[in-house]
């Protein structure tokens, strides 16, 4: 009997299972790992019939978790878990495997910026080896911005489907902690060094303070180490202070602190996430700080990078970009929007729409007259050029282009 195909369905020496509830379990079903990886070497994915190979891996501590088979990440169905875009569209390809690792323990990243540096000796911080890769153009040091679209990417969460249903905060925060599981940062545990606001409800306003206070805890001089972590969340408000500027975050009562000159930069490096129209057409913004203690216990903003979304929480590099976002949605359109991650050199699609073969690319032009931006729109152009699909170009000053898909007109809501 064929099994039940179906994104988000595995099969495991012979049983099929949902991977939500397989990760839920996965100390409780190592015997059942054990066996597929004896029997088979293998998992199945379902998401398409024939089934796609999945990767078996046992973390040193016996925890087993599946991976996306080499090289097949775009064979997978758009909304399964494992699919990923083909290569060149994503920023994640001009990286080293020394920035961002695979191995059978998860996922390593090695950051940019320090969370640690040793008190007895002031200046010498978190060794870091030099911005320079195995061949020319890779690099070997992940950024605070490139950190923050990886854990975007890997949870999913520039994908839109319109049968996934309208993801929430509760949706984004419980897709990012199972990166959390997964991943090193710097050779820490991501789940330590990295802090994702949680959801509020007034039930679990206490716990969600107690946690941020034990997160908070750990901050600070312990012995000869001082040590900072990373806070994700969604900024509510940036709100002006005697010394600089507080970060009011939507979920969490206690604000994060910053000089002016902080943001004053973070404003200048993503002024889309901080322009007077960052809120419009209910766009929201995401930000990843580093923070530290003070010795007062305030929650210091030492660095941070930060994007644009839309309300469901699809990244957007402009206000128009959310425009078009919105539009394929209501569209009902499936899609990804690509992430360029800390290469700012990379030509990619504004988005690739995913429900037809071979995908479909959608540009929007913002700007007219400016030099360096007439020349990236060559350079895009050179691009589709090479890579099969349909091209939708938006040119902001005229209406937008025809987006519903044939045989779908009357599905737009």
């Amino acid at each position: 009997m064929t099994p039940t195909t179906g994104p988000g369905r595995i099969q495991l020496a012979g049983r099929t299972v949902q991977l939500a509830w397989l990760r839920e379990h996965a100390t409780h079903t190592a015997p059942l790992f054990a066996r597929a990886r004896a029997e088979v070497g293998h998992a199945w994915c379902l998401c398409r019939h024939p089934a796609l190979r999945l990767v078996i891996r046992c973390t040193r501590a016996g925890r087993y978790h599946v991976a996306g088979w080499p090289g097949e990440g775009e064979q997978h169905d758009p909304t399964c878990p494992f699919h990923k875009l083909a290569p060149g569209l994503s920023g994640r390809d001009h990286y080293s495997t020394q920035a961002i690792r695979e191995t059978d323990d998860g996922v390593s990243i090695r950051l940019a910026a320090a969370l640690t540096h040793q008190l007895a000796t002031p200046e010498t911080h978190e060794s870091a080896p030099e911005e320079t890769g195995d061949n020319a153009g890779s690099r070997r040091l992940v950024g605070l911005l490139g950190l923050l679209h990886w854990l975007w990417e890997a949870a999913q969460l520039n994908v839109w489907h319109p049968q996934a249903g309208r993801p929430t905060w509760r949706t984004c925060h419980a897709r990012l902690i199972q990166q959390l599981r997964e991943t090193t940062i710097n050779g820490r545990a991501m789940g330590e060094a990295l802090y994702v606001v949680p959801p509020f409800t007034p039930a679990a306003a206490d716990a969600n303070t107690a946690a941020l206070d034990a997160f908070r805890s750990t901050l600070g001089r312990h012995g000869t180490t001082e040590r900072r972590a990373l806070i994700l969340g969604q900024v509510k408000e940036v709100a002006p202070t005697p010394y600089g500027v507080a970060y009011r975050l939507a979920h969490q009562r206690t604000p994060l602190y910053a000089r002016a000159a902080l943001h004053e930069r973070a404003a200048r490096s993503y002024r889309h996430a901080f322009g007077k129209t960052a809120t419009e057409h209910g766009a929201t913004r995401i930000a990843l700080f580093v923070v530290e203690r003070s010795p007062k216990g305030h929650l210091i903003a030492v660095d941070l990078a930060a994007m644009l979304t839309t309300d469901t929480y699809i990244p957007a590099d402009s206000s128009y970009e959310v425009v078009m976002a919105d539009a394929l949605t209501a569209c009902r359109r499936a899609f990804i929007k690509p992430l360029r991650y800390d290469s700012a050199e990379a030509v990619l699609p504004d988005f690739v729409l995913t429900d037809m073969a071979p995908a479909a690319y959608v540009e929007v032009y913002g700007i007219h007259g400016r030099e360096t931006y007439d020349r990236r729109k060559a350079e895009k152009r050179e691009f589709y050029q090479r890579h099969p699909g349909q091209l939708i170009e938006w040119d902001v000053t005229q209406p937008l282009p025809e987006l519903v898909r044939r045989g779908q007109r009357g599905s737009s809501t």
